[in-house]
């Protein structure tokens, strides 16, 4: 990447105005799919006027709401372990180049979700809601029946996907430009702080998943 690519003008804008632009993008994009596809779906019209419509009229409300506590927990965790790892490195990278890392990188995770909306919009324009759901991508959920495979494995296997390694190709680029040290070892923090906390995430959640 060169360094006038839009990723590395993203990061050097105003943090404040980079979590706004994320959650205003990440909420119209959900309010898209919720609008247009889960919501036209046989089973949501189904229950829409059972107590059980109620519930998920709650459930996507706080969904809404959920967006700027969800991505700012998201930020804090994975900025500290990769600030962490530029220290230990002795990069002169600091916490707040590390928010601005992490914020550029969720960009990547846009590109499957305009896909899914696209895909159940004009290619597979009557799905089921739990096919809605299932769906991701380029994942390795690709190769599994959602309704035989049990409930634990589908965020794990949606997790696993093409666009996470543009992912962690994007956190490396980042650490590369506000460091300016060689890539190669951008390379290395990532590998040894990122991916390992985002490998104990999916089995944890596979443990506890009830």
């Amino acid at each position: 990447m060169s360094a006038e690519s839009p990723l590395s003008t993203f990061l050097e804008t105003d943090k404040r105005v980079m979590f706004i632009f994320i959650c205003v993008s990440t909420l119209l994009l959900l309010f898209v799919k919720k609008s247009f596809i889960e919501n036209e779906t046989a089973a949501f019209e189904f229950l829409a006027n059972r107590p059980e419509g109620s519930m998920l009229a709650l459930r996507s409300a706080l969904q809404y709401f959920s967006i700027p506590i969800i991505y700012l927990w998201k930020f804090l965790v994975i900025a500290f372990v990769i600030w962490v790892g530029c220290f230990m490195f002795g990069f002169r990278v600091t916490y707040e180049q590390c928010w601005r890392v992490v914020m550029a990188a969720e960009l990547v995770f846009y590109v499957p979700e305009g896909i899914k909306i696209v895909w159940f919009t004009l290619i597979e324009s009557d799905p089921d809601f739990y096919r809605i759901q299932a769906f991701y991508p380029l994942s390795l959920m690709s190769f599994f029946d959602h309704i035989t495979l049990a409930a634990r494995y589908h965020y794990p296997l949606k997790a696993l996907n093409l666009f996470e390694i543009a992912y962690l190709a994007a956190l490396m680029f980042g650490v590369w430009h506000f460091s300016r040290k060689p890539f190669k070892h951008a390379f290395i923090i990532i590998l040894t702080t990122y991916l390992p906390l985002f490998v104990l995430w999916l089995i944890f959640y596979m443990v506890v998943y009830d």
